[in-house]
């Protein structure tokens, strides 16, 4: 574990020195059990022991994850943006840099999120809304 000092925002434009603590796999694959559960979801490393009881598709789905990268597991069973934004009150930190691998173009997905309807949200492979821009772009049919 290392922590670094990274560059934030406060809310009110002026930027705040926050913390930032980093995790090797190694260490996040230790925390596999009951007693403390560890996964990641890309590339932020998070503590969901205390969400265990409370996870609505039982905790056998998390302990099947448990110390691992789960992020394929939370994108292909589409998380709600509420689940989402809970996300953020069991972060820990990030995946060390040396540990990262970058993800698959393929897997790429870009969520536009409509805030006057929070429940819903439309996710796009980045290839096909690439697509989509360029025949825009050219003013081609498709």
């Amino acid at each position: 574990m290392a922590t670094v000092e990274a560059s934030g925002s406060d809310g009110k434009g002026q930027g705040v020195e926050t913390p930032v603590t980093y995790y090797r796999l190694e260490e996040v694959a230790k925390r596999n059990s009951l007693k403390e559960i560890w996964l990641v979801i890309h590339g932020r490393v998070y503590d969901i022991t205390r969400f265990l009881n409370e996870h609505p598709g039982g905790e056998e789905v998390l302990l099947e994850q448990a110390g691992a990268d789960a992020s394929e597991s939370f994108e292909d069973v589409g998380h709600s943006l509420d689940a989402r934004e809970m996300l953020k009150q069991y972060y820990i930190g990030d995946v060390h840099p040396n540990d990262l691998k970058p993800e698959s173009d393929s897997k790429l997905l870009v969520l536009l999120d409509f805030p006057h309807r929070r429940r819903h949200a439309l996710r796009f492979p980045v290839p096909l809304l690439l697509h989509i821009g360029k025949q825009i772009l050219l003013r081609r049919p498709w």
